[in-house]
């Protein structure tokens, strides 16, 4: 499982946008994706939120067991 960090810049990445046009896109301020590519840990989920629904996902509580079992799984 990729840290949101990485997940979010490959995605960025992917569309061919910079953070300043991802940033525009999402509706959050500059900062937001600048922290949440720079792996900050002091984030508003809120504002995470908004920005991982540009990808179709969000955050979620999952037991630490089972995401454990998962990445144990190799492809």
């Amino acid at each position: 499982m990729k840290p949101i960090a990485e997940f979010v810049k490959e995605r960025r990445k992917s569309a061919n946008l910079t953070q300043e046009e991802f940033a525009q896109r999402a509706g959050v301020a500059l900062t937001v994706i600048r922290k949440i590519e720079q792996g900050k840990t002091n984030l508003n989920v809120d504002k995470v939120n908004i920005v991982l629904s540009m990808f179709g996902h969000e955050l979620a509580a999952v037991n630490s067991k089972e995401l454990q079992n998962i990445s144990q799984i190799k492809p």
